[in-house]
C-alpha cells in the first residue's frame, strides 16, 4: 500500500497533518528527528522513523520501506528571531535538509510534493493585503531558506517534472484535539496561555498602531484548517492534477492582539487587563493575506473564530 512520507509530523502543525490524513483514509509514515517534535504526538499505528533529514540513507529507507508515492514537507528551524543568530544551522536545516530530500524523492521515482513554507517569505508588505504576486523580501535567514526552498522545488519541478505546490502562512494556532498542541517558547497563543496559569498578565506591545484598536493586526488560522489544506493538496497531486506553485493561506480579515486577549479572557473566564509595553522594533502593524486562490483549488477556509482558537489552545496540553 502506498504512503505519504510527512517531514516532522512529529510537530505542532505536523502532527494535525498526520490526524488529518488519517481521517482522510490516507496511510502515512513520518521522519522526525525529535528536536521540536514530540513522539507522543504521533499516532501507534504510523510508522515513526527517528531521523534527520540530513540523514539521506535514513530518508531513502523511509521512502523504500513504506512505499512513499508523495512527500508534505513540514520539517524545519522554524525560528524566525533566533535564524538571525544561526543563520548556518537554519542554511543547513531548511537548505540543505530540502536538497537531500528533492535528492532522495528523484533517486526513488517519488514524484509529488506539498511544501510547508511561510508568509515570512514576505518580510514587512507594503500593502493591505497580501496576495500570492506581492513581492518577496524576506527579512531573516529563516525568510530566506523558506523561499530558497520554494525556488529549489520550483526548479526541480520544470527539470523533472516533479509536481509540487508551497503553501504559504502566518499564525497557525489552537488545537484540533487536546493531546496536539502547540509547545513553541515563542508563540503568542503558548505566552499567553502559560502567563494565564501562572497567575501572571499577558502583555501588548503597542498601543498606537494605525489599527481599528491601536494593537498590530496579524493573520491567524487554525491549524486543524490548515491541516487540512495541506491533505486536499496532497490527494490532488498523487492524482496527477498541477497546482500553483504557490498559495497563501490567508484569513483575509486579520486579528489584533487586542481581540486575542479578549478572547482569551472569555475562554479562560479569567478577567483581566493586559500590561500594557512598548511597541517592538520593526513590528509592523498590519500583515494579512488573502486566501482566495487557495479556496478556489484547495477548498481552503479559515472556519474558526478567534474565540474557537483560544478556546481549542486553552483547553489542550
Amino acid at each position: 500500500m502506498m504512503s505519504i512520507l510527512v517531514t516532522g509530523g512529529a510537530g505542532y502543525i505536523g502532527s494535525h497533518v498526520v490526524r488529518a490524513l488519517g481521517l482522510a483514509g490516507m496511510d502515512c509514515v513520518v521522519i522526525d528527528d525529535l528536536s521540536s517534535g514530540h513522539a507522543e504526538f504521533v499516532p501507534d499505528e504510523v510508522p515513526l522513523v527517528q531521523a534527520s533529514l540530513l540523514d539521506a540513507a535514513a530518508i531513502t529507507r523511509a521512502m523504500t520501506d513504506h512505499s512513499v508515492e508523495a512527500v508534505i514537507h513540514l520539517a524545519g528551524f522554524k525560528y524566525a528571531g533566533v535564524s538571525v543568530d544561526r543563520p548556518l544551522h537554519t542554511y543547513q536545516q531548511n537548505v540543505q535538509g530540502t536538497v537531500l530530500l528533492l535528492e532522495a524523492m528523484e533517486a526513488n521515482g517519488v514524484d509529488a510534493l506539498v511544501f510547508s513554507s511561510s508568509a515570512a517569505v514576505f518580510g514587512t508588505p507594503d500593502v493591505e493585503l497580501v496576495t500570492e504576486d506581492t513581492p518577496t523580501r524576506p527579512e531573516s535567514p529563516y525568510g530566506e531558506s523558506k523561499l530558497i526552498g520554494e525556488w529549489l522545488i520550483a526548479d526541480v519541478g520544470r527539470s523533472s517534472g516533479l509536481r509540487h505546490t508551497s503553501l504559504r502562512y502566518f499564525n497557525v494556532v489552537g488545537s484540533a484535539v487536546p493531546e496536539l498542541y502547540d509547545t513553541s517558547p515563542h508563540n503568542l497563543f503558548p505566552l499567553v496561555i502559560k502567563a494565564l496559569r501562572e497567575g501572571r498578565t499577558p502583555r501588548i506591545n503597542g498601543t498606537d498602531y494605525p489599527t481599528p484598536d491601536g494593537t498590530c493586526v496579524r493573520d491567524y488560522i487554525h491549524v486543524a484548517d490548515l491541516a487540512e489544506a495541506h491533505v486536499v493538496a496532497a490527494r490532488r497531486l498523487v492524482e496527477g492534477e498541477t497546482l500553483e506553485a504557490v498559495y497563501n493561506l490567508g484569513s483575509g480579515s486579520g486579528v489584533s492582539v487586542r481581540e486575542i486577549m479578549d478572547a482569551a479572557a472569555a475562554a479562560t473566564g479569567i478577567d483581566f487587563e493586559p500590561e500594557i509595553g512598548p511597541a517592538r522594533p520593526g513590528d509592523p502593524a498590519r500583515i494579512v493575506a488573502t486566501g482566495e486562490q487557495a479556496a478556489r483549488d484547495l477548498g481552503w477556509e479559515n472556519r474558526h473564530t478567534v474565540h474557537q482558537m483560544f478556546a481549542s489552545a486553552w483547553n489542550a496540553g
